[in-house]
Formats: structure tokens, sequence, C-alpha cells
């Protein structure tokens, strides 16, 4: 049977003996997705730059379960010969320098890792040939806009470092399909969240960890900044549900989706449900970025209209709900640390 055909099953055997690379494992939101695809019965490949021992990869048992291939992604021969000896039938990419704060101090890298690891990808997949390729692109590409929600036909306006680096994958990816029919699909996700990312810095993890610690949860901007926040599990079903859809529906193919929540919060908010649900309201926030211009927008988040009619996909985790469970998961993981 096809993978054409076997598309046509129940979700749940779609994934079964599926060859599935995976770049960015090492990453909290693609550790989930590799563990959700195994426990979905595919044969996970993922190529491993560094392994952090606090990881999600490591935490959930990936190494046990998955092919490891160890190198970079910028290696154009090991890429394809991961493509051709596994091979492979679905790639997501979501490799990246994820972090905006590095990329702004050091752009270079993050445009090394984030530009030209995507084309290098994508070549590969042209020359090896896939039945389809996610890539992790974000709602940062859009840049500025007065109207919102950010709406996929809006025009990429990108200043910033890390957003340039998104909006560059973001339009390789499209030439890709456009030129040689190499069946990509984009995601243009708000921030993700959810147990098992260790970047201190972002605000969800980093108040969770002060509120764990009795410390006053800090806040480098002024607070009023808005953003929409994505749980990690309605991420990874939006991967997985676009990687399905390339494969049956031919019409999407080369089409950026965006995937949200549709609710922004600003930043002051969200550390004062954060600090309430944990059981510390007694800890008030350090507003640190009063008077401090930074380079980032005031105000993001998505319009996920595209993604419910055409993909059938809708986030199914509230805010609440999700802090709530990475509550949980931090207050273990901060245990055992």
């Amino acid at each position: 049977m096809s993978i054409e055909e076997n598309a046509m099953q129940d979700e749940a055997q779609f994934w079964q003996g599926k060859n599935v690379f995976l770049t960015g494992a090492g990453g909290f939101v693609g550790a989930w997705l590799a563990a959700d695809l195994h426990a979905r019965g595919a044969n996970v490949v993922v190529l491993i730059r560094d392994r952090r021992p606090d990881s999600a990869f490591v935490r959930l048992g990936l190494a046990e379960k998955v092919s490891i291939v160890s190198g970079s992604l910028t290696d154009a021969g090991l890429v394809e010969r991961i493509l051709a000896g596994y091979e492979i039938q679905v790639v997501f990419h979501l490799a990246a320098e994820a972090l905006v704060g590095v990329s702004q101090k050091s752009p270079a890298s993050a445009f090394e890792s984030n530009i030209r690891g995507s084309w290098m990808l994508l070549e590969a997949c042209r020359m090896i040939g896939v039945a389809a390729c996610v890539v992790a692109s974000s709602d940062k590409a859009y840049g500025h806009h007065a109207a919102l929600p950010y709406l996929e036909d809006f025009p990429l306006r990108p200043k910033f470092p890390y957003e340039v680096s998104k909006t560059c994958t973001d339009l390789i990816a499209q030439s890709y399909f456009h030129s040689y029919q190499v069946p990509v699909g984009i995601t243009r996700c708000g921030n993700i969240y959810g147990g098992g990312d260790v970047n201190w810095s972002r605000v969800i993890p980093g108040t969770i960890r002060s509120m764990f610690m009795g410390e006053r949860p800090i806040i480098r901007s002024d607070g009023t900044m808005m953003r929409d926040y994505l749980h990690v599990d309605d991420a990874v079903s939006a991967y997985r549900q676009l990687a399905q859809a390339l494969v049956t529906k031919r019409e999407i193919r080369g089409e950026a989706f965006n995937f949200g929540r549709e609710k922004p919060v600003s930043v002051l908010d969200l550390v004062r449900t954060i600090i309430e649900l944990g059981g510390r309201p007694d800890l008030v926030p350090d507003v640190q970025g009063i008077g401090k211009p930074l380079p980032e927008i005031q105000t993001q988040f998505v319009g996920c209209e595209k993604a419910r009619k055409r993909l059938g996909w809708t986030p199914t985790v509230s805010l609440e709900d999700g802090i709530r469970r990475s509550i949980g998961w931090y207050g273990e993981y901060l245990k055992r640390t």
C-alpha cells in the first residue's frame, strides 16, 4: 500500500511503520513530537548535534526509542545519506536557533543555523524525494502589522535577526515547492510552551522556576507586550496533522498555516496567572524593562481559520490548563535536579 493510500486510513494507523526524519529533537517541541510519533508506531530518525543532560529528549527516554544520528544539519552529505539510507518518507524540520535574545546577540550564528540549515535540508529532500516535509517558520516572520491577527496572506515584514532568519526559512521552503514541487508545508506558530522547555530565559519556565524557588519572577520587558501562547501538545498535533494533510491534499502543498489560541495576553498578566495557579500570589513580579525599548514587536498573535477549515485542527488546551500541566512537570523536574 502506498503512503497516499495509507493516509486515507484512520489517523491511528497512518503513522504505523512510517519512516520519519526529525531535525530539532534536542529542543523541547521536537522531543515531544518525536515521542508522539514513536508512540503512534513511526520509525523515527533524529539528527542531534548537542545532547543536553537536562533536555526533554533525555527526560523522555528517547535515546532508547528512536534512531539517533550525530552531526550537523549543515553537513549536506550526511543529510542526504540519512534520507536515502533510512528511506525517509516524512520530514519535520524544527532545528533552529529558537531564542530571540540569543539571535539578537549572535545574528551570524542564527543566520547560519536557521537559513543555511534549511536550504541544505530542502535540497536533500529535492534530491532524494519525500512524501511530505513540514518546515517550522514562526509568527515572528510577519513583522509589524497594524491590523491583527496575522493571517497567512499578510506580507512578511521582518526587521530583527530572529524574525529575519525565520522569514528566510519560510520563503526558501515556498521556493522549493514552487520551483521543484517539493511537498512542503509551513507552520507559523505562536509562542509554544510546556514541560520540557529548560530555557529559563523564557517567561513561562523562568517564572515557574522562580516560583518554586520562592523568588520574585523577573519580567525583562515592561510587561505590556501581548503574545499568544500555544501548549506543546497542541503544537505537536498541528505538525502531525499538517504532515498527514500534505500527503492526502496536494492542493495545500507549498502553503503556510498559522497555529495559535487566538487569545493574546500581556506578559504581566501571564506571570500573574502562573503565580496564582501555583499558589504563590505573594510573589510580586519584578518588572525591569520599564522605559527600556526592546528589539521586539509590541503585539503579536495569529488567526487560525485556515487551519480549522483546511486541516481540521483546533487547539484543545486552555492557557490555565496548560500552565497547570507545566507547573506539575517542572515541580517534578526541579525535585530531581
